[in-house]
Order: structure tokens, then sequence, then C-alpha cells
């Protein structure tokens, strides 16, 4: 039986949860990172040399290490992160390993898969964009409107978010992302942040086409309920982030909505929203414990089996 194509959309844990998920599945996996982020060891070495954010194409390289002693081993040493005060404290040596590669030649595709070599990936890796984007969002707060620049400043504002949109409006696609959609036969979206990981690639105007013209199936995997701590403002509920969706995207359709049945409120316009896009609602239980908000890898495989088989 012939692996199916799957391209993967978003970024940080969530991506990485779907990528672990699916290499139980298939090897031909092409995940396609988000590089929004400007927060912590990322936004560091994103401010001082103007490249993309490595963290989270570290983290899907990690998820698709070669599953046996030299991957697993590499992947550890990717993620291990410097403590203490010094210039080096908070940094992941993945990170510093990728920005070593951008800077000796400045392909940045060549250097994540130089990485992917290393740590003998299943798939690809590849960049959303080439240029590093910023996200701003226009909330309406207690105090009135604001307009908050910077995926942090986003995610930790209060208050209803109204818009969001990219900085630049019309980034470069990276091309082989295109390259891959082309040949998919499905598509994940989510889970993850919606601002930081799943909107931004529904934002690039030329990625959220391809998407959309894809003959490709479409998964979208909803988040788990958050902690109001924890959770952005869009993500209260999750008929609310496919509704955010739906706002800036409204000629998007779905195959498959799946969702932990704690993230369905009593009286959910969910079910009604993923059947108005064409698509089935699927519920399953997500969670790795009860109360977690972070998907368990092995559950969730079990639903993209059932599905993709």
């Amino acid at each position: 039986m012939i692996d199916p194509k799957v391209v993967s959309l978003g970024g940080g844990h969530g991506l990485a949860a779907t990528l672990t998920a699916l290499r139980g599945i298939t090897s031909e996996i092409t995940a396609v990172v988000t590089v929004a982020d400007n927060g912590g060891s990322s936004g560091r070495l994103r401010a001082e040399f103007g490249s993309l954010p490595p963290g989270d194409l570290r983290m899907a390289l990690a998820a698709l290490c070669s599953d046996d002693e030299w991957g697993r081993g590499w992947a550890d040493v990717m993620q291990y992160r410097f403590t203490g005060e010094s210039a080096l404290g908070g940094h992941a040596l993945g990170n510093l390993l990728l920005m070593a590669l951008w800077d000796i030649d400045g392909d940045t595709v060549r250097g994540i898969r130089q990485v992917g070599n290393l740590l003998r990936i299943v798939g690809e890796v590849l960049p959303m964009s080439l240029d590093p984007l910023d996200i701003e969002g226009t909330f309406n707060t207690a105090y009135g409107r604001k307009i908050v620049r910077g995926q942090v400043e986003v995610a930790t504002t209060k208050g209803r978010i109204e818009s969001l949109r990219l900085i630049p409006d019309n980034p470069r696609v990276t091309p082989q992302v295109l390259k891959a959609l082309e040949v998919a036969e499905w598509i994940t979206i989510g889970p993850g942040s919606w601002f930081s990981s799943v909107m931004p690639h529904l934002l690039l105007p030329e990625l959220a086409q391809a998407v959309v013209s894809s003959s490709a199936k479409r998964i979208m995997v909803l988040n788990l309920p958050e902690p109001d701590s924890l959770a952005e403002f869009a993500g209260s509920s999750a008929a609310d982030h496919l509704e955010f969706i739906l706002q800036h995207q409204p000629n998007l359709r779905i195959d498959y909505a799946i969702v932990d049945p704690a993230a369905i409120e009593v009286n959910s316009r969910l079910k009604g929203l993923v059947e108005g896009l064409g698509g089935e609602l699927v519920v399953a239980a997500l969670s790795q414990t009860p109360g977690s908000y972070h998907h368990d890898v092995l559950k969730l495989r079990s639903v993209f089996s059932h599905i993709i088989a």
C-alpha cells in the first residue's frame, strides 16, 4: 500500500503532536511551520539576525526524527536548552544549529534539510514563508479599540479580537510548500495557538489560496479547552475557533473536524458549522489526561487512522 501524502499546517506543540501521530500512519509527511514567533529563544535570535524564528521548525524536526537510538538521541540534543544567566541561557541547541546553517549560506530550506538528514527524519519540514512574519491584531477592550503587534503581544492581550493580519501583507511563500500542496491527498490544520500557529497559514494569500483550491481532503484538529489564564480570547470554544477562521477565509471547506467532547459546549454551534462546510464532525477523547489541554498522540493517531485509512 502506498503511503498517503499529507501536508500538516501549524506550529509549536500542536503541530508536533499532529506530526508524531501521523508518522505512525505515513512517511509522506510535509510539515509546514509558521514563522511568526517573537518570544523566547526564537524571538531573541530573530531580533539579532533578522532570520526566521527557528523554534517551531526545531520542534517539528524533533517530532519527525527516526524512531531509533540515533534519531531519538539527536532529537534530545536538539531540544536541549541552556540554563543560567549567560548569553546562551534559554537558547535551545537546535535553534543555534539552524541559525549557524542559515548563516553559512543563507539557504533556509537547505539548512532545515541538513538538520533533517542528521535526525534522519520521516518526511520534510518547511517554513510557510521565507520571510519572518509579524501578527497584528485589532481588539475591542474595556479601554477601547486597541491594535497590537507581535505573536506574544497578540496572544496576551485581553479583549474581543476583531481581526488579525500578517505583516508584511503578502510575504513570499516557500515554493516547496506550494509544490507539496499540489500533490497532497490530505491536509491537516491545527491544533495549536489559533493566533500564532493556525491562523497565519490562512492569512498568507498565496498559501491560503493553495489550501482552499487543493483537491486534497482537509482535516481540522480543534483545540482542547484551556484554562482562562492560558487561552487566547478567540479560543473560548471550538466553535469560536472555526468561526474566526471563516471570518478570514470564508471559502475554506473542510472534510473532517476532530474535537474532544470536553471542547463541545452545551447547545454548541459546532456541528452545524462543520456540516455547513460540507464536513463531518468527529468527536473522540483526545486529551492526555482528564482536564489536560495537550493532545495524546496515540489517541490522535487512532482517529487519523480511521479517517485516512
